[in-house]
């Protein structure tokens, strides 16, 4: 069966996940923010062995625990293969398929946060062949997208995101979405307080989503860009391994 766990964290505000096949013990963290004795002690509870650890970009509001979990669990540590990181990881690229028992996680290449982003397209065999929900990282929020002035430009990351946008707005109506964010984070704008949604309720409802002209949502991506987060490039370089975390 599949086992899906969500973690709401409020400093700074971000979700994380922990899922996988509990038939065959196999399961992914995806995004761990802070300790990582709560990721450890959830998948105990649910006898899980955590083979993956995916970062869906390189986080430049928090420092990303995903290497110290991998570490600690035996799992491989997962980013996409063009990461712009000085540090060990398991790459994967668009169509890349993880394995976890009868649950399966395809990868999605969605550039426009940032250049590696990508989200995970989650089946669970048992139920269906069909996907069951897309976990989206700050690509695709329940009111917004992610914001994109963490790219090459604001203009660059803007159009990449449309083409992102695109994509994901050909996926199934019913797909479940499980963003990366919710309200209060700076990484977007108009976020929903409630954490979850669908790709249908999202085409209907998100007005960034909505715009299929590429100029007038290039536009509407570079007006009003939210303000970084507090030390955004040493915290980046920090989950790039190009720098120390302090003690």
């Amino acid at each position: 069966m599949m086992i899906l766990r969500q973690f709401l964290h409020t400093e700074p505000v971000a979700a994380s996940y922990l899922f996988g096949c509990g038939g065959k013990s196999a399961g992914a963290v995806v995004d761990p923010v802070g300790h990582i004795a709560p990721y450890l002690k959830a998948a105990e509870a649910t006898e899980m062995r955590i083979l993956y650890v995916i970062d869906t970009h390189l986080h430049a509001d928090h420092i990303s625990s995903g290497r110290e979990l991998a570490q600690a669990t035996g799992g491989e540590y997962v980013m996409f293969a063009d990461a712009d990181a000085d540090l060990p990881f398991k790459k994967v690229r668009q169509g890349d398929v993880l394995q976890l028992g009868n649950v399966e996680a395809e990868i999605l290449h969605t550039p426009g946060h940032t250049p590696e982003h990508i989200s995970l397209v989650v089946t669970d065999r048992t139920r269906s062949q069909e996907p069951w929900f897309i976990l989206t990282g700050h690509t695709l929020m329940v009111g917004d997208l992610g914001r994109t002035e963490l790219a090459t430009s604001a203009e660059d990351g803007a159009r990449a995101l449309f083409r992102s946008a695109q994509a994901l707005k050909t996926l199934p109506d019913h797909l479940e979405i499980l963003p990366g964010a919710f309200s209060g984070s700076v990484c977007g704008r108009g976020l929903s307080g409630k954490p979850t949604s669908t790709i249908g309720f999202e085409k209907r409802n998100n007005k960034a989503l909505g715009i299929d002209d590429e100029n007038a949502f290039v536009r509407a991506m570079t007006a009003d860009i939210p303000p970084p987060p507090p030390e955004a490039a040493r915290i980046r370089a920090i989950n790039s391994g190009r720098a120390a975390e302090q003690a």
